[in-house]
Formats: structure tokens, sequence, C-alpha cells
């Protein structure tokens, strides 16, 4: 089995990431698409590299790959920079394919992590990072209860024009 079920919803699932994907990481991250709204649109992503970087990812148990119940791989959510002391994070997504956003498919992975950051590594706050021009992701991280807390002003150059970094957080209501 190449995925393992580690947090389950209705269309889909949260599993541990499988260095076997390195190849479709490395499609995505030549995109376009997902490259611009993840900030990283002037590195350069190779087999080996990702390859190395999945390896190296293994020994947090806060990233992982998004799956379909049909056992589609179509994104990426991590919680990063987790303390576990001052019981905040850092969430990070994408959706790969053009095909599979649109769906709900990120608001109900973000749900997942957060309910998963909350609930089993009982965070209070999680925090995450959005490019000012992304209504779309602004829009799905609304939904699962992200508020805005702060703005970086024409922080991100892309494509000749600065751009504004907003600063999102969610806050555990429910201890």
């Amino acid at each position: 089995m190449k995925y393992f079920k580690k947090i389950v919803g209705e269309r889909l699932y949260l599993s541990p990431m499988n260095v076997e994907d390195a190849e479709t990481y490395v499609k995505w991250m030549s995109d376009r698409s997902v490259t611009d709204n993840l900030g990283n649109t002037r590195s350069v992503c190779t087999l080996p590299g990702e390859k190395e970087y999945i390896e190296s990812r293994k020994s947090s148990d806060y990233d992982f790959s998004i799956v379909l119940n049909d056992d589609t791989l179509i994104g990426n959510i991590s919680l990063m920079n987790v303390n576990l002391v001052s019981r905040k994070a850092t969430l990070g997504i994408f959706i790969g394919d053009e095909e599979n956003r649109s769906k709900g498919y990120g608001t109900e992975a973000m749900k997942l992590l957060v309910d998963y950051g909350f609930n089993i590594l009982g965070l209070h706050n999680i925090d995450l990072n959005v490019f000012a021009f992304n209504k779309q992701a602004i829009r799905a991280y609304e939904k699962v209860g992200f508020k805005e807390y702060g703005r970086r002003h024409e922080s991100y150059f892309l494509d000749g024009k600065f751009h504004d970094e907003i600063s999102m957080e969610i806050i555990n209501k429910g201890e």
C-alpha cells in the first residue's frame, strides 16, 4: 500500500508523505499556477532534490499527502514550526493539479489538520501566510475559521509587481 489513512475525512484522507511521489511533486513545483501562490516560483525543483526533501521530512509527524478516497494524490498539507510549549504552529497547503482545485478538497484537508492540531497535538494557535492576490485560498481559509491579523505590504515581487502578504490565524476556542 502506497498511502496510509492517518487522518480520515469524507472525501479524502491525510497520509504520511511517500518518496515514491517525488516525480509528481517535481511536476507540481514546476507549475507556476502552484509556485506563484507558494512564493517559490524562482526555485528550481529537481527529482533528486525532491526525493532528498521528502526523505528529510520523514521525521516530521506533521507533513501529509492529501489523498482522495480513490487513492489519488492531489496535494500536500503540513503543520510547520510546531511549538508544543507555546502550543502554536504554521499551516501550509497546496493542491497540485488545476482539476482538483475549487472542489473543496483544500478546505476539507485544512479542517482535518486543524482538528488534529487542536485536539491531538493540543495546539492553541495555528497561523498561515497567503498572498493577497490568492483570493481562492483566502476564501478557503476563512471557511475553516482563519482570520486576518496582519499584512505585510508590497513584500512579494512577482511579474513586475509588488503584492501584499496576509497573515491569518485560527485560535482554539474549544479549550
